[in-house]
């Protein structure tokens, strides 16, 4: 064959594999109002940087006429490229082949990359809109998820996996997704579940769309499976290159350091006067977040889902850093299941991938009640505590206000080796509320008072001038020193160039047994 029929038959087979199930299939994916598995690509990474393996791969399958339905590169496209000029590896489902359906070969294309990753040490990045496994190849199809599902647990902590999701996602195919560390959709056009509409109506004589059971909304605020929303498949990965921008290539690299023209000594006088003179009065810890940050930039994780905490990536000083915060603007910044473990999943995000982790606490204790004691508030504020405790990046926690009982000792407390314990001035650490004590510490003279109201708020007051303050901490050194909240911001930064070298680890085991 002479050389430019060479290079036709290439451009021939390559143009053949980019075309995927046909123009038909693309022009009905359009439709749908979702990009191709090429477009989504050319929008995620940096423009020219692809570069595609396996694009003449084809399915080995002969039964129920599959062996007329051969796609190179099957449903399914791979290979690497760069985000802001940094090493990432990508795999992009394609719907219009065969529904995007998990084949044998579809399998062994993504853990290829995986493996790629693992050696090189740069992200994985799925953008996922499958019809789930291709029944067409039976058992085969359900090894290729299981192999999947082992490659995200043995990557887990030693590369960043981010999961887009696109479409469908359903069945087993929903667990590599929720093994990643962080999975983000697209409102309107994506989906997540184990059984769908169909199989729930059959079983439970439900009626459920499938938006109600899986869609962006529902993961977002009720499940937690869902760590960020986009409205368009632009957003979600332009989300994506910013959520890589707080994160290190691997766990052995430190996260970037961005240049920033946010003085690091400003100091914040507005701050000052933000805790209200009433200790039951609410206000937004989101807006002291921004004050302080690089900015004022918080690229939260979570927002919509146990709102009574934030959690989110920020920069200090061009650090990068990770926020766990208490909000009194929802449910008085109380912990309780659905918080507790949101943040100890993002405590062992940031833990994992080396990134400080900066803590504001203002908690009055956890939620009490039947219900949450039922459903575990136990153990899921034992994997609070055990996340923060086991954690040896740098820890810095400032304490705005009320920090009580149990909630004082979890919330990165010096004695789970915090590493900087400050307090403003309206700080208040104590066993408990004023209030609460009062009524254990006097019940029989309150209950022989002629006022007992009277006599409950004048101790309370009294408890509250004695205790209610930073400094009984400070003297025992519980807290480091206690600042003009002003000063918080320059405060933090010097830390962190303090701790740039910190070094702590924890006694060798095989691996710690987190309470589920």
């Amino acid at each position: 064959m002479p050389p430019n029929a060479n290079l036709d038959e290439l451009r021939k087979r390559r143009a053949e594999s980019r075309s995927g199930g046909g123009q038909t299939r693309i022009d009905k994916q359009h439709s749908q109002g979702k990009n191709t598995a090429y477009e989504r690509l050319d929008i995620l990474l940096d423009p020219g940087s692809f570069r595609e393996i396996d694009a003449f791969v084809h399915h080995r399958a002969r039964h129920f006429g599959m062996d007329e339905r051969r796609y190179p590169g099957d449903s399914v496209v791979t290979g690497w490229g760069t985000i802001d000029g940094r090493l990432v590896y990508v795999f992009s489902q394609d719907f219009t082949v065969v529904g995007g359906t998990l084949s044998e070969v579809h399998a062994e294309k993504i853990c290829k990359i995986m493996d790629l990753a693992m050696k090189t040490g740069a992200p994985v990045i799925g953008l996922n809109d499958s019809g789930g496994a291709r029944i067409q190849e039976g058992v085969e199809s359900l090894a290729g998820y299981a192999d999947i599902f082992l490659k995200n647990t043995l990557s887990s902590g030693v590369i960043p996996q981010i999961s887009v999701i696109m479409g469908p996602c359903a069945g087993g195919a929903v667990y590599s997704p929720a093994l990643t560390d962080f999975t983000v959709m697209v409102d309107g056009t994506s989906y997540m579940f184990i059984t769908g509409p169909d199989v729930v109506k059959q079983v439970l004589n439900e009626e459920v769309s499938f938006e109600e059971l899986g869609g962006a909304s529902v993961h977002s605020s009720r499940s937690g499976v869902c760590h960020l929303v986009a409205i368009d498949e632009t957003q979600s990965l332009l989300l994506v290159r910013e959520l890589l921008s707080f994160l290190p290539q691997n766990n052995l690299e430190d996260p970037p350091i961005a240049a920033t023209s946010d003085d690091p000594l400003r100091t914040e006088a507005s701050l000052d006067e933000i805790i209200p003179e009433n200790p039951n009065r609410p206000y937004d810890m989101k807006h002291i977040i921004q004050q302080i940050v690089d900015d004022g930039v918080l690229f939260e994780i979570h927002e919509n889902y146990a709102p009574n905490i934030i959690c989110g990536f920020a920069r200090l000083g061009g650090y990068s850093v990770g926020i766990v915060a208490n909000q009194p603007m929802v449910l008085a910044g109380v912990l309780d299941i659905a918080a507790s473990e949101k943040a100890a999943r993002f405590i062992r995000t940031c833990d994992a991938f080396n990134v400080p982790i900066v803590t504001f606490v203002d908690v009055p204790g956890y939620l009490p009640g039947t219900d949450q004691e039922h459903n575990g508030i136990i153990l899921s504020g034992a994997k609070l505590l055990f996340a923060y405790c086991e954690a040896t990046v740098p820890k810095l926690t400032i304490t705005t206000r009320k920090s009580y009982g149990g909630a004082y000792c979890v919330m990165s407390s010096k004695h789970i080796r915090g590493d900087l314990n400050l307090a403003w001035p309206s700080a208040e650490i104590a066993v408990m509320g004023p209030e609460g004590a009062v009524e254990i510490i006097y019940r029989r003279e309150l209950k022989e008072a002629k006022d007992a109201n009277a006599k409950k708020s004048r101790l309370a007051e009294e408890y509250r001038a004695k205790f209610a303050n930073p400094y009984i901490a400070a003297e025992r050194g519980f807290i480091d020193d206690v600042i003009e909240p002003r000063d918080s911001r320059p405060r933090l930064i010097n830390a962190l160039q303090v701790l740039q070298n910190k070094r702590d680890q924890n006694p060798a085991k095989k691996h710690g047994n987190i309470p589920l």
